[in-house]
């Protein structure tokens, strides 16, 4: 009976291979344990009047896939023209989402309103940025479509 030899890979082969293997696949955006941003409505359903009811047709959803609840008092988010709620205190719960609505309303722990009388979000295109309350970048949702009135980001 004849025997293949075994051939041996160098040790950088090996190495590499390992830690591709132990590393896994790339964690895919906004994977468990981040607060982000998770939808748009930019155009609201019905005639842009202005009603309030109109006004809080458009929307955000932001997400916390994270096992601990995160503090969000003082965070922002914008619009590309520069539009910026302030959270004020507020706390969004592990594995909860937060609608930051345009128009007015009370605020609760699943909505708070930024109490404004004209539209923030473009219907054709926009960029929401939700940063920390020390500034830093949290997360950025655009979108340029006159297809659909909302945005998965």
């Amino acid at each position: 009976m004849s025997r293949t030899p075994i051939r041996l890979l160098p040790a950088t082969a090996v190495v590499a291979l390992a830690a591709g293997l132990l590393a896994g696949p790339a964690a895919p955006a906004h994977a468990a344990g981040s607060v982000h941003l998770a939808k748009i409505w930019y155009d609201s359903p019905g005639k842009d009047d202005r009603s309030n009811t109109s006004l809080n047709g458009e929307w955000v959803r932001i997400t916390n896939s994270t096992a601990k609840d995160v503090k969000l008092t003082g965070w922002t988010l914008t619009d590309a023209a520069g539009h910026k709620y302030t959270f004020r205190t507020f706390t969004l719960k592990a594995g909860k989402s937060v609608t930051v609505r345009t128009g007015k309303g009370t605020n609760t722990s699943a909505t708070v309103y930024q109490q404004r009388a004209a539209y923030v979000w473009n219907n054709d295109k926009d960029t929401a940025t939700l940063r920390r309350a020390d500034g830093g970048l949290r997360d950025t949702c655009s979108y340029n479509s006159t297809k659909v009135d909302y945005k998965n980001c």
